[in-house]
């Protein structure tokens, strides 16, 4: 191919590309400078996490108990000023989008001053996620004790901590769930997807799930936006707490928001391969065999299996 070929080629392709039609709702434009929250940042903000809420486990390995409060907070320190920055550019990104309200009211204000609104709003969420860590790391431990109990091969509870998929993932999760519930945008589900690729379990951050929660194996487990999921409650690998349907607005579209995924109350079992699906309640105590496929209400104390 002549140089003059390919610079025909390049020519059109850019042209063809830059075509408002061929991009319209795949660009993301920044604003005022803020890009879009960072994969690779997030990933810190993770590492930094872990290593605060299991301290010598993840992070600086040579920390001891005389020298645990430096090394938190130094941590800590870097996990609010990453977190900040990241939170501003989530709110920059969801602001151009218009799925959030929160600038709505600095329409007209400069460029300047929307973006230090922002920064504020950043600093106060940021601040208190911080607050939560404690109480975060007080559920982990709780989610620590179900994995061990509900292994025979685990052999301590550091095991569970370093190894276990269920403890990377969950430790993921409820980060994101705070930052859910303080309306964070964007940056939950980049961290929840974050776990997906790392631990092959997808649970969405605005699920509710309680203490001493498991998920034995945990490969393939899908958990929807609107479960609730009560205390002690253990999952197989493969399972799926899915919805049924999606209701359709007048105009044929999806409604978004709605309630649509199970709620499994204190002490369930979900055996592997099973999928739970709809706004259905599995009740206290009751078991789901695996691999069957389950619609209707469950009650209390109920053993589901398959037929013969």
């Amino acid at each position: 191919m002549s140089v003059k070929t390919f610079a025909n080629i390049l020519t059109k392709t850019v042209d063809d590309l830059a075509c408002p039609a061929s991009y319209k709702d795949l660009y993301h434009e920044h604003s005022d400078g803020i890009p879009l929250p960072s994969g690779d940042v997030l990933r810190q903000i993770i590492d930094l996490a872990r290593g605060i809420i299991f301290p010598g486990y993840y992070g600086q390995s040579s920390i001891n108990t005389n020298t645990l409060k430096y090394h938190l907070g130094v941590g800590i320190e870097q996990l609010y000023s990453l977190l900040v920055k990241q939170i501003q550019a989530g709110l920059a990104f969801a602001n151009f989008r218009s799925d959030t309200s929160d600038l709505a009211a600095y329409g007209a204000y400069s460029a300047t001053t929307i973006n230090s609104e922002m920064h504020r709003i950043a600093e106060d969420r940021a601040e208190l996620f911080i607050s939560r860590l404690s109480e975060i790391r007080r559920v982990l431990a709780t989610d620590v004790v179900a994995a061990f109990n509900g292994d025979p091969a685990a052999k301590n509870y550091g095991e569970i901590i370093s190894c276990y998929p269920v403890i990377k993932e969950l430790t993921i999760y409820r980060i994101a769930h705070e930052l859910w519930n303080l309306d964070v945008p964007l940056i939950p589900r980049m961290l929840t997807e974050i776990a997906h690729s790392e631990t092959g379990i997808d649970i969405h951050p605005g699920a509710t799930i309680g203490e001493y929660f498991t998920i034995d194996h945990g490969t393939g487990v899908v958990i929807g936006e609107t479960c609730i999921i009560g205390n002690n409650v253990k999952l197989y690998q493969g399972v799926t707490l899915g919805a049924k349907s999606f209701p359709l607005d007048a105009e044929g579209n999806p409604i978004k928001g709605i309630p649509r995924h199970p709620i499994l109350e204190d002490d369930v079992i979900v055996y592997s391969n099973a999928s739970i699906l709809g706004r259905i309640t599995i009740g206290k105590g009751a078991t789901i065999g695996g691999n069957i496929w389950v619609t209707q209400d469950v009650p209390a104390g109920a053993s589901i299996t398959q037929k013969r």
